[in-house]
Formats: structure tokens, sequence, C-alpha cells
């Protein structure tokens, strides 16, 4: 297979390396908190009753199990591939590689279109607009927003990631006044913690599919750690700082999502943060928690920044991996463009985009389901299966030795990651509505099969070269 040569190296300029400590933190911080929380709260609840917290809790268990294998695997190789580079150096069958690749592209256009159609739900609650919530309004600014999140990526990662500053600190402060408004109507007599107990699955469910299935759904709130390693190579010493950074980062994340379900249930009926006819479930925390108060018109407004900071982080990402896969050949060229002044891949930052308005517009009008539901548990389910891949490559790569101190998981850990992980993509681990997610996954995968199609046709027949990886370390650059 050729290798680039150094002419083709030089056609496009380098990525920057921007990110440090601090902007790591509130990245892995800011993509993890958002949508999950701030739009499923009620959904999850309505799978298990009171006790909500305990998918969050179970999520938050698998992922920092997961969080260790990627931990270990991005100290000992800091390159922007990701889940792709250690798929690659375990197996080194470069389809095999592509499709994991893929999926986690795939996993940032399902996680931005959640957070878009939580986004337009938002709006909806906090200019009491009173749309439907599958209709044709909420639609368009559903697919307004995706458009707009495009643009902004277009300027430059420079520029996301400090939009992610602020937003992050902004999310955060809708999370933090939903536990603070718990503790304030825990003062007053107001809150009913018994409920927290009180475990009530859906008609014929038992009670460990029941958790099983809400924890899948759970699962999307803890995705976004892995993102931050498609980030390595615009981070700087990422062999140094990912450890300490991502699981605190984690345990941020874990403990606010758990106490935000408590105060949800012991504030609002679970019957209430499951009924589509009234705003979104942490909006009723905040109208029953301080009926006096204000915060009922503001935390609307608030979630709106929180939702859209997911959708940039996710965007970013899935268009950083496409460039990436475009650059080695294995996706058509064009992909893989830089523009000349902004040095962003325009091309596809605009691709992805594209797909995340026609997936939103599928959803909605074709399959008339709650896009928000339906898009976050496919996120959680190309995620898990590529989680299950991670968590076995780490024990394939103990036998290469690399020069230099890197962290190591304990070896139970990823044994016990890839089984729980293997466990949750399975059809026992979802209800009825849930199955269509496979659908949508297939579809998307079926996307990418046909690109690396098209584009092995192209190198074969034109430019007489075989399709594969070159160097999959540059895979994000």
């Amino acid at each position: 297979m050729s290798d680039v040569t150094t002419e083709e190296r030089r056609d496009q300029p380098e990525l920057k390396r921007v990110m440090g400590p601090k902007l790591l933190l509130l990245f892995i911080v800011g993509d993890i908190l958002g949508t999950g929380v701030y739009a499923l709260t009620g959904d999850v609840a309505g799978k298990v009753g009171g006790a909500a917290w305990a998918p969050f809790l179970g999520a938050f268990i698998v992922a920092t199990i997961t969080a260790c294998s990627y931990l270990e695997l991005v100290t000992k190789y800091p390159q922007a591939a990701g889940a792709a580079l250690y798929t690659h150096k375990a197996f080194g069958v470069h389809f095999f590689t592509f499709v994991v690749a893929f999926a986690v592209m795939c996993s940032g256009i399902t996680s931005a279109s959640t957070a878009s159609a939580a986004f337009a739900s938002f709006v909806n609650d906090g200019f009491t607009l009173g749309l439907d919530a599958n209709g044709g309004g909420t639609l368009l600014i559903a697919l307004g927003f995706m458009a707009v999140i495009g643009v902004v990526n277009i300027r430059g990662v420079g520029e996301s990631v400090k939009a992610n500053v602020v937003l992050t600190l902004v999310e955060l402060s809708g999370l933090l006044m939903v536990i603070f408004i718990g503790i304030y109507a825990m003062t007053q007599g107001n809150a009913d913690f018994t409920e927290v107990t009180v475990f009530q699955s859906e008609e014929g469910k038992s009670a460990f599919f029941a958790v099983t299935a809400a924890t899948t759904l759970a699962f999307f709130a803890m995705v976004g750690f892995e993102d931050s390693v498609n980030m390595a190579e615009e981070t700087q010493d990422p062999a140094r700082i990912f450890p300490k950074i991502m699981l605190t980062g984690l345990g941020i994340t874990g403990t606010i999502y758990v106490l935000v379900s408590i105060t949800a249930v012991a504030l609002v009926p679970v019957g209430d943060l499951t009924n589509d006819d009234l705003p979104e479930a942490l909006v009723q925390v905040v109208q029953a928690g301080a009926p006096g108060l204000p915060m009922d018109r503001l935390f609307p407004f608030i979630a709106m920044f929180a939702v859209a900071n997911s959708a940039l982080i996710n965007m970013l990402m899935a268009s950083r991996l496409l460039y990436g896969m475009a650059q080695q050949d294995v996706l058509p060229r064009v992909l893989g463009r830089v523009h000349p002044v902004r040095r962003t891949p325009y091309v596809s930052v605009a691709f992805t985009t594209l797909i995340a308005i026609g997936l939103i517009t599928y959803v909605v009008l074709k399959l008339d389901e709650d896009a928000i539901s339906l898009l976050g548990g496919t996120t959680s389910l190309l995620l898990l299966c590529v989680f299950t891949v991670v968590n076995i490559a780490v024990l394939v790569l103990r036998r290469d030795r690399v020069e230099g101190h890197h962290f190591t998981t304990p070896t139970p850990l990823p044994i016990l990651g890839a089984l729980l992980c293997a466990f949750m993509t399975g059809p026992w681990a979802r209800d009825e509505e849930q199955m269509k997610q496979y659908e949508i996954a297939g579809w998307l995968l079926a996307v990418g099969i046909v690109l690396w199609l098209m584009t092995w046709l192209f190198n074969r027949g034109v430019r007489a070269k075989k399709t594969g990886f070159r160097n999959v370390e540059d895979l994000n650059g």
C-alpha cells in the first residue's frame, strides 16, 4: 500500500493545538452534561418510576469502567484517532477499523440530532409557543438550530471550544439550580424523598429488564468522555493530563446526575414527568420546587444553552473524524478539504450537518416518534458496540509494549466492561419502542459502507491503489 508523500502531506495545513487541562475538563464535562439529563430524565423515570437515579448510577459505573480502558489506550497511543486507532492496532483489519470509526462518527451525529430536537422542545417551553412535539414548527426550529451549529464549526475549533467554555458554565448552573431548588423545597416540606425508593416498571416488565432498558437510555447521558480522545491532536500533552481530567469529569457529572434525578422524582409525580402535554421534566421540577420564584421562566433558556453545547461538541467531533477518514483515502477525498483561511474541514462539516438534518426529518416525519428518546437511544447503541470492541482491544494490546509511562487499568475492569457493554447492545436490553434504534443505526452504517465501496472502486479503477488506512495514527489529522 502506498505511503503518503511529503508533498501530499504539505497540501493540507495542520490542526491547531488549543486545548489545555482546563479546556479539556470543560470539554468533557460540557459534552457529558446537557442533553441526556436535561431531556431524558422524564423518559428514564417512566421506565422505573421513582428509582430513576438507579439507571443513571448504573450508566455511570459502565461508563467509568470503559473510560479506564480509554485512559490506558489514549496515554499509550496519544493520537487523535481514538477507538479506530485502538481497533486497528489490536485487530489489523482495515474494513473493521473503518466500521468502528464510522460508528463513532455516526454517534456524534445522532447525539447532536438529539440535542437539536431537545433545543426545539425547550424553545417551545421558553416562549410558550404551544407547538406539537412532533409538529412542523418544532421540526423547523430543530433544523434551523442544526444549521447554525454547522456555521459555528466552520469558524474553527478554537472558536468552538471557547464557546464550549461559556455554554458549559451555563448548563452547569442550570443543573445546580435544580439541585439547590430541591434542597430549598426539602426545607419547606415540599419534597417527598420516599418516592426515590419506589420502583414501578412498565406493565409486563421484570425489574431487571426494566432497569436494563432504562440504563441503556440513561447511558446516553454519560457519553462524551470518548469524544475527548478524538481531540488528542488538538490537546497539549495528552499523555499527562488525560487520566486526571477524564476521571474528574466523569465524577462531577455522575454525582450531578444522581442528585438531579433524585430531586426530580421527589418534587414531581412520575406520571407528570413523562407527560408529553406538560413542559419538559426539569422545567416541571423548577416550577414545583420554587413556585414563588421566576425560575421556571428562566430555566428553559438555560436548557437551550445546555443542549446547544452538546450539539456543538458532537458535531465538532463527527466532522473531524470524517475529515480524518477522507485524509486516509477510505472515504471520498473531497471530504478531507480544509478551508484555506479558517483551517477547518469545511466539506466534512457541511456533510455531517446535512446528515443530521436528514436524520431529524426522517425520525419526526417518517417514523413519527419522539426524536429525543429514539435518537438518544441510538447514540447509546452505537457507542456500546464501540465500547465493547475498545474494552477487548485493551486486553489484546497488552502484548504491545511502548516506551514511557502510561495509565494501566486493572485487568478485570476491561473484561467486565466488555461483557456489560455487549449485554446492553442486545434486544433484551430494549423495549418495543426502542427497537427502532437498530433501524436508524443500520441505515447510518449503510451510508458509510456505500461510501467506502465508492472509494474502493475509485481507488482501484482510477488511481490504481488499494483502499485502507495508510497511517491510522493520523486519522483525525
